[in-house]
């Protein structure tokens, strides 16, 4: 059974429901103008729900990603010293198989009109930085050398963050994530892992 918060529209789950209002308030207003509150009003949901789901505003875009990110971390901290390039980048193609259009494919696509220039910059190098510390770490654990991984993992983070752009700026319909990654990866080839 489904219900109606506006009219003509399903409710999907509150999260959807509050990215969707979010994404929708970002186009309109510009993602600054926008307010939680506004957002909840939007989505015809409490506040108090919107905290259930998204710690803030920026996280209505990243969660998504976030949770990829985890999952990246949690299957390199399993190879432990049996990490080398084909597996890592294995678990990089992996973590974006299936990414679906989303608020943050929305948003890298539409940055512009919805005045997250700024925010996508500085975000962007949060998500950078923490996943070339993951890839980093799991290429240390395999024996690289420290100032070589560190290399390493800022280049594969780049890729994927770098993918992760063009496909969304390109259009979803275009091609898969994962084949954007593949393909950029295949240009690390040069930067050995060990």
């Amino acid at each position: 059974m489904t219900t109606t918060s506006r009219a003509g529209r399903p409710k999907a789950s509150s999260r959807e429901t509050l990215a969707e209002a979010a994404c929708e308030l970002f186009l309109e207003r510009g993602y600054d103008a926008t307010s939680v509150a506004d957002i909840t009003q939007r989505a015809g949901v409490s506040r108090s729900s919107f905290f259930n789901y998204f710690s803030s505003k920026s996280d209505v875009l990243w969660s998504g990603l976030d949770a990829r990110i985890d999952g990246v971390g949690a299957a390199l901290g399993e190879l432990g010293d049996r990490a080398d390039a084909a597996a890592v980048r294995s678990i990089l193609v992996d973590a974006l198989r299936g990414f679906a259009p989303d608020p943050l494919a929305l948003a890298l696509r539409n940055r512009t009109a919805m005045g997250l220039d700024d925010e996508l910059t500085r975000d962007s190098a949060l998500r950078l930085a923490r996943l070339a510390s993951i890839v980093a770490s799991a290429a240390s654990a395999s024996g690289v050398p420290r100032i070589r991984a560190d290399v390493v993992g800022a280049a594969h983070a780049a890729a994927v963050l770098s993918s992760l752009r063009a496909w969304a700026e390109q259009g979803a319909g275009y091609s898969a994530p994962e084949t954007v990654l593949a393909d950029a990866l295949s240009s690390l080839d040069d930067l050995r892992w060990g």
